[in-house]
């Protein structure tokens, strides 16, 4: 996974340009991420490549476009010191991971990067960052897909195993 560097109270607006708005399919978003940030971001960002931001990511209205415009874009990690609540919540409901790293800070731009959730830290240039820990049921819901598709995935037991 390589590295996209950010840094600290990047907004929603910056992630995704309200203009946008109209426009709800996650790969047309994904042709204008970071537009007026950092343009070069929607032509040369690869599937599986990370964001990773300073503190406050996510700031700014309450848009789940600027997670799925990441996820258009192939991005399905963004690794930042702290989250702005609202960003956070709507990354696990449309399935994009967010993970707390307090060293994100020591990461810079084109590392590569290894997740790894069930050891709780992420590798950077041999050295091993802890990230906070995902509560299970929002694994399962980023695991799904997302919240919809977990809602889904839910009913459809219970509709089983009823008689």
């Amino acid at each position: 996974m390589r590295v996209w560097k950010f840094g600290n109270d990047i907004d929603t607006d910056a992630i995704i340009p309200g203009r946008f708005l109209t426009i709800y399919d996650p790969a047309e978003l994904a042709k204008h991420v970071f537009e007026g940030t950092r343009d070069e971001f929607a032509r040369e960002v690869r599937e599986d490549d990370i964001v990773v931001g300073g503190t406050n990511f996510g700031c700014g209205s309450s848009r789940e476009h600027a997670p799925l415009a990441l996820l258009g874009a192939g991005i399905r990690v963004v690794v930042a010191e702290s989250f702005a609540r609202i960003f956070y919540r709507n990354a696990v409901n449309t399935g994009l991971l967010p993970l707390v790293c307090p060293g994100a800070d020591t990461i810079r731009e084109g590392d590569a990067v290894t997740v790894n959730i069930a050891g709780g830290h992420i590798e950077v240039n041999g050295k091993h960052l802890p990230v906070e820990t995902v509560p299970g049921f929002m694994k399962e819901i980023i695991e799904a897909g997302g919240l919809v598709a977990y809602a889904k995935e839910l009913d459809e037991v219970k509709t089983c195993n009823i008689e």
